[in-house]
């Protein structure tokens, strides 16, 4: 059986979608609500890392965008 290959997460695309989201408040400020350091966020922000799932939904709640659409770009 052919193996499948593996979906990839685009991190630089998921860091700006979540800077996008942040609009123009601090790392410094954001970074609490979502319960990381603010060098962390920065290296979400810029791709370097992946969000954890709880930085994730805190992201749905606060702004009201899907998971789906955090990782993906579509709704």
């Amino acid at each position: 059986m052919p193996k499948t290959p593996k979906a990839k997460a685009d991190l630089l695309a998921i860091g700006s979608r979540i800077r996008t989201l942040r609009g123009k408040e601090r790392q410094d400020d954001f970074a609490p609500f979502l319960g990381i350091a603010q060098s962390q966020l920065s290296r979400i922000e810029r791709g370097t890392v992946a969000p954890s799932v709880e930085v994730l939904l805190r992201l749905r709640d606060r702004y009201g965008k899907s998971v789906d659409w955090i990782l993906t770009g579509e709704a």
